[in-house]
């Protein structure tokens, strides 16, 4: 599996972070989770084959973590010749089906008409989807939004978990336990915390608890990237750590 990181950032325009997008790349699956602001655009510009993408997963409704669904679905009709004729499954939290409706309505075309099949599967929290290729996606909830989620990517004894946008939660950590990259939102430092998004220490608090291979973090407003996050993280966790940049990568190999 290969996962790389397109949009690092946040609500905050970046001229470096667009908003969070991540691509898992695992036997013939092409699994895009979240799909904010700027992340199609950086999609091109990073040589990333987007046209080739068989999922999207949305983790919550947040504008940051949505806004480009709509830009990508109509890049795959206008956007290129052939224009996309392979159908694409759209995954998300209860409500993801009505969120499409509302966009549609927004853009006045339907992106479920574009010239290719679109199918929506709600996906609750404990359940798990085949993604094809031996690949499973399994959803947890966390606490930050009513529906949001964070996923589980599965492909034979290699795991990748990307927390979504969170609050601390011990039960996630479990549920992450072994995994070989923990992909973390680590927001704002500790002088700047609010109730529902990381800390370095809340990080730090987490890998220790799920002690993954290797602990990414994404989703950084500009303040965390004042602090050294790396020595905060140390304090609880020794494994290695990962500040995620837009085109970061790293692979993981199948056993």
């Amino acid at each position: 599996m290969r996962l790389t990181t397109i949009g690092t950032g946040t609500a905050a325009p970046s001229p470096a972070r667009v908003n969070s997008a991540h691509l898992v790349e695992a036997g013939d699956a092409r699994l895009l989770m979240d799909c904010g602001s700027g992340a199609v655009f950086r999609m091109a510009s990073l040589g990333i084959a987007w046209m080739d993408i068989t999922h999207v997963a949305l983790t919550h409704f947040h504008a940051d973590h949505t806004t480009d669904l709509a830009t990508l679905f109509f890049a795959w009709r206008y956007g290129w010749l052939p224009a996309r004729s392979a159908p694409v499954e759209l995954i998300g939290p209860a409500g993801t089906d009505a969120l499409l409706d509302r966009m549609s309505a927004a853009f006045g075309a339907s992106l479920r008409d574009l010239g290719f099949a679109v199918t929506v599967r709600e996906i609750a929290p404990g359940d798990s989807i085949d993604l094809g290729s031996g690949v499973t996606l399994s959803a947890l909830k966390v606490p930050h939004t009513e529906e949001s989620v964070a996923y589980s990517v599965e492909r034979g004894a290699r795991r990748i978990v990307y927390t979504g946008d969170t609050a601390f939660d011990g039960a996630l950590g479990i549920w992450a336990s072994g995994c070989d990259v923990l992909l973390a939102e680590c927001s704002l430092p500790k002088a700047m915390a609010v109730p529902s998004h990381l800390t370095p220490e809340e990080c730090g608090a987490l890998a220790a608890i799920a002690a993954p291979r290797l602990l990414a973090l994404t989703h950084l407003y500009p303040p965390v990237e004042l602090v050294d996050i790396r020595a905060i993280i140390a304090e609880q966790f020794g494994g290695p750590v990962a500040l995620a940049a837009d085109g970061w990568s790293t692979e993981i190999e199948d056993q």
